[in-house]
């Protein structure tokens, strides 16, 4: 019995030295490391101010939110605030403006930096590449506001380009912001003609660790540019290309209101208001919190909810996936 007591004891012993000879390697390499911990700090308080801490203003959204009384002390009301929200006469058209507005820009925009990546990998000329990238990147450094401003000048009826190209063919000056079947081609695709040279980068950077020895091999076998495209680059990027797209339907609902609430006006906004817009507009402009918070909550809680799903699929088509 004694020496199943003290072998016990020892095995105590000896866990308790390895416990703490493990702490000591740990607290080691930090130390070795800690430039790297520095440069990590600052980002991590950057998440903890503005990614978490309003985390705590969800609960507005549960609440009839009193200004005087402050967040803890106003009336809770449970889910009030979102039965109105899917009771409104304006949710249909807000819902389907916004999954619209959002899937035609992934469609639409998803497929084109794929293809300028590859497309600028084929090029030899180092100049006339430099070139095309530098042209395409630029537009993506303008702001929200000045590319609005760009359009409401391009657009003009009263001597904008696009409209002196329709006087000269012989038709009418039309008014494209001010119509809403034209609202949603002109968001999408000037977004496209701003982002898709950025978005090519990371593209660019998979293609890149392309092995020239395969596209060798290939040539040697016979493979036109066309096939070699098809079965050497596109597969090395096809990871990228998965996680990305999981990524963007994960914030399907999530467009921006800047540009939205810019460019809209009021003949063109049935087409045009989107939920971000009307969170600003019921949240900052009616001064309504507590209903605005909901309506945010529920287009963050779809967005979640589709990440999750989207990434599920894509692990089990072609075992890509964030998680």
């Amino acid at each position: 019995m004694r020496g199943e007591v003290k072998e016990s004891s020892m095995i105590q012993g000896a866990n308790g030295e390895i416990i703490l000879h493990q702490k000591e390697s740990v607290l080691k390499r930090v130390l070795k490391t800690w430039q790297l911990y520095i440069f990590v700090i600052p980002a991590v308080i950057y998440f903890i101010i503005f990614c978490y801490g309003p985390m705590y203003g969800i609960q507005l959204a549960f609440k009839d939110y009193n200004p005087v009384s402050g967040i803890m002390g106003s009336e809770w009301i449970g889910f009030d605030n979102f039965v109105r929200f899917f009771k409104s006469y304006q949710f249909k058209q807000l819902l389907e403006n916004t999954l619209i507005l959002s899937l035609y820009q992934l469609i639409a925009g998803f497929p084109i930096p794929i293809i300028l990546a590859i497309l600028l990998n084929q090029l030899r000329g180092s100049k006339f590449k430099k070139l095309v990238q530098t042209v395409t990147y630029a537009p993506h450094f303008i702001s929200i506001v000045v590319l609005v401003g760009m359009l409401n000048i391009f657009l003009s009826p009263r001597g904008g380009v696009i409209n002196q190209i329709v006087q000269f063919f012989g038709q009418e000056p039309i008014l494209f912001l001010g119509k809403e079947e034209y609202f949603r081609h002109i968001y999408v695709f000037s977004g496209v003609w701003q982002n898709m040279g950025w978005n090519a980068i990371i593209y660019l950077a998979a293609l890149s660790g392309v092995s020239s020895e395969l596209h060798e091999a290939a040539i040697m076998d016979g493979a036109s540019k066309i096939k070699r495209i098809l079965h050497v680059d596109f597969p090395a990027i096809l990871p990228t290309v998965m996680i990305i797209l999981v990524m963007n339907f994960g914030s399907i609902m999530g467009l921006g209101f800047e540009k939205a609430y810019l460019m809209q006006n009021s003949q063109n906004i049935s087409s045009s208001e989107i939920i971000a817009t009307y969170v600003y507009k019921m949240g900052l402009l009616n001064a309504q919190y507590g209903f605005s918070t909901a309506v945010g909550l529920f287009n963050a809680v779809i967005n979640c909810t589709l990440l999750i799903i989207v990434n599920k699929v894509s692990k089990k088509i072609s075992d890509i996936g964030l998680w």
